[in-house]
């Protein structure tokens, strides 16, 4: 596992880049370290992904409340103030 710097992160001075999903987008603040990227991601209303990914995660619903579906059909249901790992 990589070395992870102590650093304090001022998410107003990431800038926003936008992805399309097969509905909707995502927007993404990024902040890339070797072996590991952060992000804080929102998503338009309606936004549904265009691909499966298969990396490792950690999500923390920062507010609001999100669905996401795994590949096996398995859908999980995650609303503020919840966090999940998956590696």
């Amino acid at each position: 596992m990589p070395s992870i710097p102590y650093q304090n992160i001022d998410w107003t001075l990431i800038p926003h880049t936008e992805h399309p999903g097969e509905k909707g987008f995502a927007y993404w603040q990024t902040v890339r370290l070797e072996g590991l990227r952060i992000r804080i991601v929102e998503y338009s209303p309606g936004y549904f992904a265009d691909h499966w990914c298969s990396k490792g995660h950690i999500v923390h619903c920062l507010k609001g409340e999100f669905i996401s579906e795994l590949k096996s059909g398995e859908k999980f249901i995650f609303k503020r103030g919840n966090v999940i790992h998956r590696f």
